[in-house]
């Protein structure tokens, strides 16, 4: 499904970064690491190198990965960008200083329980996961994510999914976004971040 989403020239998410990355750019600093999960066609990886980060990105459909590599070369910045079926393949662990999944919510609870464990696990200790998606009020809206309400966040999953960590940014609220054709509109958004115990050498 992904990779037939992806082919033509378009970029279906746009080519800008999502709000909540460039909301939250004082996080970044040149030189430290970053794995975005299910990148898609680069615009979230390309905006972590333009910061100064090495940065590894894992998609599954060619047709993104094409026009990843194609955006940084524009933008005139290098990224890893690797095939993966992130559901499915191992990340390295304790590897990254910032671990990131932008609207990945086409995983199943039980896939997201998985999911969730490998991006922690990637983590650095002292390092952040960071994500930004849906909240179940996003069907009624219909302007972007999976029809499925099981697969949104909510503040209270998230928080129980992370137990342990400090929880830097949990918050879900509405605004109107415009990243291509695939998010446009009034959203039910979510952004939450949370640091690895730095003394944790495991999820």
């Amino acid at each position: 499904m992904w990779e037939t989403r992806y082919q033509g020239a378009d970029y279906l998410f746009g080519t800008e970064p999502a709000a909540f990355l460039k909301t939250h750019a004082a996080l970044f600093a040149p030189g430290q690491s970053a794995l975005s999960v299910a990148e898609g066609e680069g615009r979230n990886a390309v905006f972590l190198a333009q910061q100064g980060l090495t940065v590894t990105a894992l998609e599954f459909a060619p047709s993104a990965l094409a026009k990843a590599e194609r955006l940084a070369r524009a933008r005139g910045v290098s990224a890893r960008f690797l095939e993966s079926d992130v559901l499915s393949a191992p990340f390295p662990a304790e590897s990254y200083d910032h671990v990131l999944g932008i609207f990945i919510q086409f995983a199943s609870p039980p896939a997201r329980a998985r999911l969730f464990g490998k991006m922690k696990a990637a983590t650095t200790p002292g390092g952040l996961v960071l994500l930004h998606g849906y909240t179940p009020a996003q069907i009624a809206f219909k302007t972007g994510g999976p029809p499925q309400a099981e697969n949104m966040y909510t503040e209270t999953l998230l928080r129980a999914a992370f137990a342990g960590w400090e929880i830097l940014t949990c918050k879900s609220y509405e605004a109107d976004i415009a990243e291509g054709k695939g998010h446009a509109g009034r959203s039910a958004l979510i952004d939450f971040i949370a640091r690895k115990p730095a003394l944790a050498s495991s999820g």
